[in-house]
């Protein structure tokens, strides 16, 4: 299974408990495998930088290297419509279309008010935890 992570998922995954945790810990262990796109990975960068020089010594760089190695990249379809309220969003879909993902996991509230766009059901980290790990 191709699984698509919203950045908030991903770098809460990285430095919290929780059910992002738990994802990202089913993700090390093969459980499922992580799909992304270029954007995607310099979207998780920048946030990454931002928590850098807001909190001294946090650093993402490690699970980005590990994404790259172990996440499989793919290039992201065009769009024939907008999706999202938030256009910074759609990318999110657009990956999860080229990967033939069927979940995008997010708790954002603009791709939440989408799920179901192309067959794709947007969940928040919890509902995905409970039912697919």
């Amino acid at each position: 299974m191709r699984v698509v992570l919203d950045t908030n998922v991903f770098v809460s995954g990285v430095f919290f408990s929780g059910p992002p945790y738990e994802i990202l810990s089913a993700w090390r262990d093969r459980k499922f495998t992580l799909a992304f796109s270029s954007e995607i990975l310099d979207e998780y960068r920048k946030t990454g930088e931002k928590l850098a020089r807001q909190f001294e010594g946090i650093t993402l760089n490690p699970f980005l290297a590990l994404v790259a190695l172990h996440g499989e990249l793919f290039a992201s379809s065009v769009l024939d419509e907008a999706v999202s309220e938030d256009p910074e969003d759609d990318k999110f879909f657009a990956c999860a279309i080229t990967s033939d993902s069927r979940v995008i996991i997010s708790g954002d509230k603009h791709l939440l008010k989408v799920s179901g766009y192309h067959g794709i059901e947007v969940l928040k980290p919890r509902a995905f935890v409970e039912n697919y790990l």
